[in-house]
């Protein structure tokens, strides 16, 4: 499973530099089908974007994001609420691993 990266070019060019090879610039109107396009990759098991991407995209597509166990979404960085890991690792393996 590989790490996909998907927002503005200043966003995912330190991913591209820390060696992550799915990366995707993507402008406010193409952020949605880069999202959908990574979604349909299977061989994708974590989806990372900004925060304050995720609060550009529809509701039903923020929904989605924040459903989806494969791949696991993570939002990162911005002013916006902070992504609680724990409850993602949860979701996405079926288990508290600090319990």
């Amino acid at each position: 499973m590989e790490i996909a990266v998907v927002g503005s070019s200043d966003f995912v060019l330190g991913f591209r530099l820390a060696g992550i090879r799915k990366t995707h610039d993507a402008t406010s109107e193409d952020l949605e089908s880069r999202i959908e396009s990574v979604l349909k990759d299977r061989t994708v098991g974590i989806l990372v974007i900004h925060n304050d991407d995720m609060k550009k995209l529809s509701l039903q597509m923020q929904r989605i994001l924040d459903d989806s166990v494969e791949p696991t979404v993570i939002a990162i960085g911005g002013k916006g609420e902070s992504t609680n890991m724990r409850d993602k690792i949860k979701q996405a393996v079926g288990v508290d691993l600090w319990k």
